[in-house]
């Protein structure tokens, strides 16, 4: 949805009928463009987490910064029209624990010296270069990436691709996956970026957000790339209001099958009457809603536990439940890992996801229902360890095999690896 409403997008965008400027060279040495960008995490050793839609206007101080960051903010993604502003956001962040994603009409009409002025600052978090193209934006945009690696090939490249439910045929592309595949291939940002929003209205899921998952993370690990993907934190037609289950389901989700940032769209109310938007964390007054306390929450306990998710990769990812989503596999014998000889849900399932990070192997666990809690059984071997939301690493046996996991949340459980 975030094509949809008007944020001037069309104008700063004016250099694909240009072209993006002449060859420069960086001040150590020529960029070798022939080779996919190198991923860098933004954000060192915490776990990006990304505001999109975030402050603009008399929004950008310090203090309001340091209230993003409160929520577990440490990215923060402002659409600025002009190079003066992302000065102001990058000088007023300093200190605050919220890096600044650069964008201004002057990344695109003068790209070298926009990025030669930022490339330094210990605040930039990298360069954006456009939401949701199609595969005919990508050649004018794999000259816009080639163009900022010139001047700077250190800092991250974002580009944010559609969901699985805007048609091939409109991506210009055979399938949702070859689309994913060509962008890889053609931009070489190193990154997968993607929004899917699985609930519409109250009590509709799109089950096709599994399938989406599915094909990025496949892709993602065959170009040996990671992708960051999303949670909707502010209503519009014809998305509700973003409860807890709904958020916890899309966080979690996105971990199980490895996901190496996470967004929200959006921080505050992007203050247009198009679409309804409503219920932001931040609303047009610039006060918090129900909203920023429940987005807190969650990201406190994905910094909480980056131990496990940052670096982490995705071994498999299967289902349980009698109809399982389109596109997923169904748990089945010899699915499972030596130490867990059992999973179970008397409900309408869960992600079953097996993850590894450095020696560490885990077992997450995520409720697939975003509005009733499931009983949960999972039978651990002696060595395993629970992880809970508020970072305590305990023997798994502490705890009854068999738990109440509440709209959308998940367990989580870690054993040494052995060789």
């Amino acid at each position: 949805m975030k094509h949809l409403f008007a944020w001037g997008i069309a104008s700063i965008l004016a250099f694909m009928a240009i072209g993006c400027g002449h060859s420069i060279e960086q001040e150590l040495g020529t960029t070798d463009l022939a080779t996919p960008h190198v991923y860098t995490n933004p954000t060192g050793d915490e776990f990006p987490i990304l505001a999109w839609y975030s402050l603009l206007g008399d929004q950008v101080t310090k203090e309001r910064y340091e209230e993003m960051a409160e929520a577990g903010f440490n990215i923060s993604f402002s659409h600025f029209g002009t190079i003066e502003q992302v000065e102001q956001a990058l000088e007023l962040s300093q200190g605050t624990g919220v890096k600044i994603l650069i964008t201004c009409g002057e990344m695109y009409n003068d790209t070298e010296n926009t990025v030669k002025r930022f490339r330094h600052h210990p605040q930039n978090a990298g360069y954006f270069l456009r939401d949701e193209p199609t595969g005919a934006d990508f050649p004018a945009l794999a000259e816009l990436a080639e163009n900022i690696r010139k001047a700077d090939d250190t800092k991250l490249l974002y580009l944010n691709l559609f969901p699985n439910y805007v048609s091939p045929a409109h991506l210009g592309a055979e399938s949702y996956a070859a689309h994913v595949k060509q962008f890889i291939e053609q931009i070489k940002l190193g990154m997968v970026s993607f929004d899917h929003y699985p609930v519409v209205f109250e009590g509709v899921r799109r089950d096709n957000f599994y399938a989406n998952l599915e094909d990025v993370a496949a892709e993602s690990k065959k170009a040996g790339i990671p992708f960051w993907a999303f949670s909707l934190s502010t209503a519009h037609d014809p998305y509700p209001v973003a409860n807890r289950g709904a958020m916890r389901l899309q966080i979690f989700t996105n971990l199980a099958y490895g996901a190496q940032g996470i967004q929200y769209f959006t921080y505050t109310n992007p203050g247009t009457e198009t679409w309804n938007f409503h219920n932001a964390p931040i609303d047009t007054n610039s006060q918090r809603t129900e909203v920023w306390d429940r987005v807190a929450e969650i990201n406190h306990e994905v910094q909480t536990l980056k131990g496990v998710f940052l670096g982490a990769e995705m071994i498999k990812v299967r289902h349980t439940g009698e109809n399982i989503p389109a596109q997923t596999v169904a748990l089945a014998e010899g699915d499972l890992p030596a130490q867990i000889s059992k999973v179970e849900a008397d409900g309408e399932g869960v992600v079953v996801s097996q993850l590894k990070n450095g020696t560490m192997r885990y077992l997450m666990i995520v409720n697939r229902d975003i509005y009733q809690p499931q009983r949960v059984t999972v039978e651990c071997a002696e060595e395993v360890m629970r992880y809970l939301p508020n970072g305590k690493i305990v023997p798994a046996a502490t705890y009854s095999p068999s738990l109440y996991v509440e709209p959308g949340d998940m367990l989580l459980f870690g054993w040494q690896e052995t060789k």
